[in-house]
């Protein structure tokens, strides 16, 4: 899938009207292939599904509205109304919103899920931890007299944004990531390494349409930045001023000194989105419930994207644990 991804679907884009790009991609005898143009096409069919049952609700009425998942307040309907209410020049083709709905409905869907997971799964492993931060969210509730809370109030809890954090700082959905650099440029180093010559470097050139590893764990995980504790999930490290080596080591990325969401003009347009959506799921479910670890052993692999799975059965994701009601 990875090489299909990286080095064949960037030329095949390129090749001619989308029917006959279609017709080639069938033509493929590799599994993977298929499977791309499969996920591709439940995408499509359900962002069409989406769009039609959104567009009878709005024509219908409030009514109809109403009975909607999300009640005409979820992103995809504010968006629909508001096309349908603009000048034919600001509008966007059913082509164009059917693109977007794509990117809002299954954009971040398996990282942010695999996060989560990790969560809760650390949450079950440190149950100190858990009573903690569920204590945190219950005070809110009770603060809000058993209301919703809202986002200020939800974005507004320490320990539980602190847990965010370290989970996200120690185990990024995303390990590694491949950027291609444009034209030449020189790779400045923050400690000199050795070659297998025996000269010392301090910068590598890195020629135009070369492909760089960058590993985002590494980064976020370097001793020498967070200190002898980098391997330690402890999100108390996150309510103290962080280290000066972190605040003053130039690292690009555009959230807390982390590389999780990258950096630069590629990095992750939702990744606000994603952390509010940890921190919803994640309120109401430990407001709910007690998490504890099963029986079972649960593995991480570590491909593109890291994935839990029972252990004996790869490639099947899984995160049992075991849930008690409060």
């Amino acid at each position: 899938m990875i090489f299909f991804r990286n080095y064949l679907l960037t030329t095949f884009v390129k090749l001619g009207p989308p029917r006959f790009r279609r017709f080639l991609v069938d033509l493929l005898p590799f599994k993977n292939a298929q499977r791309l143009r499969d996920i591709v096409d439940i995408m499509h069919n359900t962002s069409i599904e989406i769009l039609e049952a959104k567009r009878r609700a709005l024509k219908e009425g409030d009514a109809m509205v109403e009975k909607q998942i999300g009640r005409g307040k979820d992103i995809i309907s504010i968006l629909m109304k508001a096309n349908m209410e603009a000048s034919e020049k600001d509008k966007l083709p059913d082509s164009e919103v059917l693109a977007q709905m794509s990117t809002l409905t299954f954009a971040a869907m398996d990282t942010t899920s695999n996060a989560l997971s990790r969560t809760l799964s650390l949450l079950a492993a440190h149950p100190e931890m858990q009573d903690r931060v569920r204590q945190e969210i219950l005070n809110a509730l009770e603060k809000n007299e058993g209301q919703d809370l809202s986002y200020d109030e939800l974005v507004s809890l320490p320990f539980l944004d602190a847990v965010c954090r370290e989970t996200l700082r120690l185990y990024p959905p995303l390990s590694t990531v491949l950027r291609t650099a444009r034209e030449n440029a020189i790779l400045p180093l923050s400690t000199p390494i050795t070659g297998v010559d025996g000269r010392v470097m301090h910068e590598i050139a890195v020629p135009k349409n070369t492909t760089v590893i960058v590993s985002i764990i590494n980064c976020n995980r370097d001793p020498e930045l967070w200190g002898s504790d980098s391997y330690e999930w402890k999100p108390e490290r996150w309510l103290s001023p962080l280290p000066s080596t972190i605040l003053d080591a130039p690292i690009p990325g555009i959230y807390s000194h982390l590389m999780t969401f990258l950096g630069g003009g590629r990095a992750c347009i939702g990744f606000k989105f994603s952390q509010l959506e940890m921190k919803v799921v994640l309120s109401v479910l430990l407001s709910q419930f007690r998490f504890a670890l099963s029986e079972k052993e649960i593995v991480w692999e570590m491909s593109n994207l890291s994935v839990p799975v029972e252990k004996g059965h790869p490639g099947k994701p899984k995160m049992p644990l075991n849930l008690i009601s409060l």
